[in-house]
């Protein structure tokens, strides 16, 4: 690398590390622990890459940035901070810094990003008003400061002021739909709607009228025009949650819909422009999905532009300190008595599994407000309220001689455990029977080697009943060989 980097830290050690490092690599290194020193290195022309960390003692670097950015619009500036929270990885960008990078970070991700700002400084990014109010951590619009989290933040903040659909996949209880609203509520279609719909939730057969919607008579009930989710979102973000259980005929409607930017409700000649910005999730493998025949992959690759992973909470375990306090803040600003934790308290945290992830945390933070009698949580309080739920702890597991109606008793469980003391999404006893289903007639056609007359036999069902099921199940079929 041949270039000057300015170099701005209140830290001497990392200053000297980073500049060694620098120099290793060929740079010539001014560095600074001073905010004013810095600017006036750039006032007067000096520097081809900043590297600066957010916090100095005379001044934070993300309120130089517009300066910087009006002053000298092609200087790439990397920032570093340890506030990492997603609030500055979005102010970072809202202020156009080239890159932010959250400590600790790996010297050679640095060394590669001062590379790239090099390369490309014949790019400036346009400067912006940044918004330096101090967030309190339960007000953020997520939570967390792990290295996991971490690039969550970082790709969130690439794609605010975009219209790239993007697919979020992650475990029940991750947030999905929380880093949907902060991708919508901190980009530049915020000022529109935000439009949530769950396709496990709606009935199949009303999928299509419920995104289109639908014009009066188009099919038995439909008694008078209704307005579909696409021309509520209008201007705004439409948020497709758990796309995995939309069935394959909605599926072409709706990549026909991404495709030619219009559609037009059921029953309906009128084509409507289709001004959303698409963000799908799912706790579903649509790769496997794929595979099996039920999900079209010409929709995935639409939908799955970029991918965010949202990580489970056994993934990333420091967090939970924050996260129990700041639901503990909330219960109290909702009106539950006030509660505090111990440390002892937080690391018994730690140790659970977390089957249902934050939303698990933050129901059993909920609970221990409330039931609670002391003012401080304590370790055995925590250790009391697990035991008393077990639950919690683990998913249940099969165990040798169990009855089949006890496993499927566990497994059911796991559905209302997720959601504490709400009830799980409506259209449960259809989405049960359709678990049950569908492995019981894949297995049995496997095993007859895709007959359907000896299946139907095996089953104990009508053969016609069964090539319903089939179709209806989206279930591969192959004759002479086993299935599964």
């Amino acid at each position: 690398m041949d270039g000057t980097i300015l170099l701005a830290d209140d830290d001497r050690a990392i200053r000297t590390v980073l500049g060694q490092a620098l120099t290793r690599a060929g740079c010539r290194v001014r560095s600074t622990g001073s905010a004013t020193t810095l600017w006036r290195w750039i006032e007067e022309g000096e520097g081809d890459v900043v590297v600066s960390d957010v916090m100095m003692p005379d001044g934070d670097a993300l309120d130089l940035l517009p300066a910087i950015r009006k002053k000298r619009p092609d200087l790439p500036v990397i920032v570093m901070s340890a506030q990492n929270t997603v609030m500055t990885a979005i102010r970072a960008a809202e202020a156009g810094a080239y890159e932010y990078l959250p400590k600790p970070f790996d010297l050679k991700e640095l060394l590669e990003q001062v590379r790239k700002g090099l390369a490309q400084r014949p790019g400036g990014k346009p400067a912006a008003v940044v918004d330096d109010t101090p967030e309190r951590e339960e007000n953020l619009p997520l939570i967390g400061r792990s290295p996991a989290m971490q690039e969550v933040y970082r790709i969130m903040a690439r794609l605010m002021n975009t219209d790239l659909s993007v697919m979020i996949s992650g475990e029940s209880g991750t947030g999905k739909e929380l880093v949907a609203r902060a991708l919508h509520n901190f980009g530049h279609r915020k000022n529109g709607p935000f439009v949530a719909v769950n396709m496990a939730a709606i009935p199949r057969e009303l999928i299509e009228a419920e995104l289109f919607g639908h014009e009066k008579g188009a099919f038995t009930g439909a008694t008078e025009r209704n307005v579909g989710r696409f021309e509520l979102g209008n201007g705004g973000t439409l948020f497709l949650d758990e796309i995995g259980d939309m069935p394959l005929d909605a599926q072409t409607r709706l990549l026909r819909v991404l495709q030619e930017g219009e559609f037009t409700r059921v029953g309906g000649r009128e084509a409507i422009p289709a001004n959303v910005r698409i963000i799908a999730a799912t706790h579903q493998d649509l790769k496997s999905l794929i595979i099996e025949g039920k999900f079209r992959e010409d929709l995935f690759y639409r939908l799955n532009v970029v991918p965010v992973r949202l990580p489970p909470l056994r993934e990333r375990l420091e967090d939970i300190p924050d996260l129990a306090r700041a639901f503990l803040n909330r219960a109290e600003e909702e009106g539950l008595p006030r509660k505090r934790i111990t440390q002892d308290a937080l690391e018994t945290l730690k140790r659970q599994s977390w089957a249902g992830n934050v939303r698990e945390l933050e129901n059993l933070m909920r609970r221990l407000a409330v039931l609670c009698p002391d003012e401080t949580i304590s370790a055995t309080e925590v250790e009391q309220e697990v035991a008393s739920r077990p639950s919690m702890a683990a998913e249940p597991k099969a165990q040798s001689g169990q009855k089949l109606s006890q496993a499927v008793e566990g497994h059911l469980q796991r559905y209302f455990s997720l959601h504490g003391n709400e009830l799980p999404p409506p259209g449960l006893y259809d989405r049960i029977i359709r678990e049950v289903e569908m492995p019981l007639i894949a297995l049995a056609l496997s095993a007859t080697r895709g007959n359907q007359v000896k299946t139907a036999e095996l089953l104990g069902i009508n053969r016609n009943t069964l090539r319903k099921k089939i179709r209806e199940l989206d279930i591969p079929v192959t004759r002479g060989k086993k299935l599964m």
